[in-house]
């Protein structure tokens, strides 16, 4: 009677490590196989980024004044003209209208090759006090240091990126403009006289230094036909015939 009970007893602790090793072994695979289902979910939030990332929405949508229409597809920027101060000036504002005294140096953004600078060019002659050339002792002419070039300012008598890089700086100032082809030569470029002045290849990107010498006032008679007062009228797109002002720069050497 008594090995019945100590039998009936050892059966029912065996059901119930059973039952244990049953339920344990039930928990650690729904944890396992839990996991995964986390695990997967991180590429769908990592998929939905893109749809709201704001750089994204930036190119769809411009906001435009009441009256404008909205309009669908992305908003492109075909070119800008860039530019980085390299020292600040202390005289005055440039302003447009003006001529502007510069100094210049240009480079071909492609390669790095100068292909014009107006320190390059030579100066005027010195003239002594009788209005004679003076020469030195070989008899060359004596020649001042090399002249900024002067050009009025919106006038077109250089090529846009130029025209269009002084604003806000000050006489005195330096900059260094970065300079798309579509605000340079354009497609064609600009042949230069010889193999070894070949000019501005097409679609060239240029870089300029330049410094803001000095500027001064526009003077020019009422009846000629640049002169506007109001600043209204229509502009020429290229230096009229036999103009007195140098259409540098740049003009490839």
């Amino acid at each position: 009677m008594k090995n019945q009970k100590l039998m009936n007893r050892n059966l029912m602790n065996c059901r119930i490590a059973i039952l244990l090793i049953t339920a344990a072994g039930a928990a650690a695979y729904s944890q396992t196989a839990a996991k995964p289902a986390i695990h997967t979910a991180k590429p769908a939030a990592t998929a939905a980024h893109p749809a709201v990332h704001p750089a994204a929405a930036a190119t769809t949508s411009v906001k435009l004044p009441a009256g404008v229409p909205p309009a669908k597809g992305p908003v492109v920027t075909a070119f800008s003209l860039r530019y980085q101060d390299i020292k600040i000036g202390t005289g005055p504002d440039a302003e447009p209208r003006k001529i502007y005294k510069v100094h210049y140096t240009g480079w071909l953004a492609a390669d790095g090759h100068k292909f014009d600078s107006s320190y390059d060019h030579p100066g005027q002659p010195i003239m002594d006090k009788d209005g004679n050339m003076e020469r030195d002792e070989k008899g060359q002419v004596k020649l001042s240091e090399p002249q900024p070039i002067s050009f009025p300012q919106g006038m077109g008598r250089v090529i846009p990126g130029f025209d269009q890089g002084f604003t806000g700086m000050k006489v005195g100032g330096k900059r260094r403009l970065f300079i798309p082809w579509q605000l340079a030569y354009g497609a064609l470029g600009r042949p230069g006289p010889d193999a070894a002045n070949p000019g501005i290849p097409p679609k060239a990107d240029l870089i300029f230094d330049l410094e803001l010498v000095d500027q001064s006032d526009l003077v020019m008679p009422t009846n000629h036909p640049m002169f506007n007062p109001a600043g209204n009228g229509q502009q020429p797109s290229a230096p009229p015939p036999g103009s007195a002002q140098p259409a540098a720069p740049p003009q490839p050497k």
